[in-house]
């Protein structure tokens, strides 16, 4: 009886623990971007803050765990940047932190090779109109097709095309000047 006890408690402890939670928002341990492709697991999360306002909880899902930004940067397959929002921004607002975190990690020429691809994106995010509370903005990486950013479950334009586009994305979270330190390190799956 008590092996059976013991059983139980096990199986709901097991099953408790399957999701995270940032922020009171539930992150998915494992996910598929596509039906049959590989799985990925949630590599961390954490919170985008902007003085003292939560901005949104950022999560990055990779096929394997990282614990340091080169080995990400370095890693081939897809990936998924994962961003809830904590509280609303205009398209602009969400457009101009986005294209910043870029130009801030890339050097003028990589720039340069960016900037049609860059102009994409800001198109894409422009004709969301805003981010509100709530919403849930994914940026997958799809090896062969792209860039794919979706919103609330709805993909957004056409994919961009490029992994080196997306490689200038993930440095927004953890390049050499990441928008927000404590963020880097909770995407990192090191938070304190």
């Amino acid at each position: 009886m008590k092996r059976i006890i013991f059983a139980l408690f096990f199986v709901v402890a097991f099953t408790g623990a399957s999701a995270a939670e940032v922020g009171g928002v539930k992150l998915d341990d494992k996910l598929r971007l596509t039906p049959t492709g590989p799985e990925l697991v949630l590599n961390g999360a954490g919170i985008r803050t902007r003085v003292f306002f939560k901005v949104y909880v950022g999560a990055l899902y990779l096929a394997e765990k990282k614990a340091a930004a080169n080995d990400v940067l370095a890693l081939a397959g897809p990936k998924r940047v994962a961003m809830s929002m904590l509280r609303d921004l205009t398209a602009q607002q969400l457009s101009e932190a986005l294209v910043e975190g870029i130009n801030n990690n890339a050097n003028a020429a990589e720039q340069t090779a960016l900037k049609a691809r860059i102009d994409e994106l800001v198109a894409i995010m422009n004709a969301l109109g805003e981010a509100k509370k709530g919403d849930a903005i994914l940026l997958d990486f799809l090896p062969g097709s792209g860039t794919r950013v979706v919103v609330n479950g709805q993909p957004r334009g056409k994919p961009i095309t490029g992994e080196d586009f997306y490689r200038a994305l993930l440095k927004i979270w953890l390049g050499d000047k990441p928008v927000d330190d404590d963020l880097k390190k909770g995407m990192l799956g090191r938070a304190d």
